[in-house]
């Protein structure tokens, strides 16, 4: 998504390491393993089944696929950042948002709202306005398909700036959210509290339930 860094010649890029590979591929063989046992599931708990599915796609592609084209761009000199920075290790909700979870996303919504926005709205409006922007974006490839839970997603991520506001405010940082045991666990709650907000039970049952039913058709 960065093309400017991306096309940018000659350039001397850090080389992966092998871990990098082998944690690669670990990460996409974890992926695979959910997904295959979601289907094995479906019928005896949908519900689970889906989630199931969900973190095995997540693990296949975002940790998995996508990083591992990362690494053969850098391979050849290219600098392609992963997309996802090792978001486990975030220390605050604002790090996870600005530093770990998809960064390819985060610079475009930096580049197109947040500066857009900010010389209008100041840095707490704009601030909001990348995370309505991002849970509108979620609702359309969401809610959509599924024919349901409009708002949810949306919902989701307005959660979420709220939240990031609070982490900057006077009585955030008095409490702590932003660093130390205080930072992780808040960002965790934040972030996985709320999530059935975003993956909603509609497009679990509607979107993700049947893909599984016609993979299970497939390999039986």
């Amino acid at each position: 998504m960065d093309a400017k860094s991306f096309f940018a010649f000659p350039q001397n890029v850090e080389q992966p390491l092998l871990r990098e590979w082998l944690l690669d591929v670990t990460k996409m063989a974890l992926g695979v393993f959910l997904v295959f046992l979601a289907v094995l599931f479906v019928e005896h708990d949908w519900m689970v089944a889906g989630w199931i599915d969900m973190t095995g796609i997540v693990f296949t592609l975002h940790f998995g696929l996508f990083h591992l084209l990362s690494v053969v761009w850098r391979r050849v000199n290219c600098d392609a950042r992963p997309i996802m920075n090792a978001p486990i290790l975030a220390t605050s909700l604002s790090d996870f948002w600005s530093r770990r979870w998809n960064l390819a996303f985060r610079d475009l919504a930096h580049t197109y709202v947040f500066r857009r926005f900010v010389g209008q709205l100041g840095i707490v409006g704009a601030t909001m306005a990348v995370f309505v922007v991002s849970g509108v974006v979620h609702d359309v490839a969401i809610s959509g398909p599924a024919g349901g839970g409009y708002g949810l997603p949306t919902l989701y991520f307005v959660i979420q700036g709220v939240s990031v506001l609070f982490e900057r405010s006077r009585i955030g940082k008095r409490i702590g959210t932003r660093n130390g045991m205080i930072g992780r666990l808040f960002c965790v709650a934040v972030v996985q509290g709320p999530v059935c907000l975003l993956f909603h039970a509609p497009f679990v049952e509607r979107v993700v339930v049947p893909m599984l039913t016609a993979m299970g058709r497939i390999w039986g």
